[in-house]
């Protein structure tokens, strides 16, 4: 397992964990990131990465994917 921060671009992966309080995992689970769901990186910039989950390309932060683990 390691954080969805240092996945390589374009490949798919499957969500194991969300991390975080309460709060912050409410927030990703409403964005898509559920564990057993597939997520992709598309891109990053300035430390910031844009992800393929559920079909929808979102934006977050390295410290909201350091959440993520895949």
């Amino acid at each position: 397992m390691m954080p969805l921060s240092l996945v390589d671009m374009g490949e798919e992966n499957i969500i194991k964990k969300v991390g975080g309080n309460p709060e912050v995992r409410s927030h990703l689970e409403d964005l898509g990131f559920v564990p057993g769901g597939s997520v992709t990186v598309v891109t990053t910039m300035g430390g910031n990465l844009i992800v393929n989950v559920k079909d929808s390309r979102v934006a977050i932060s390295k410290e909201m994917a350091n959440k993520i683990m895949v």
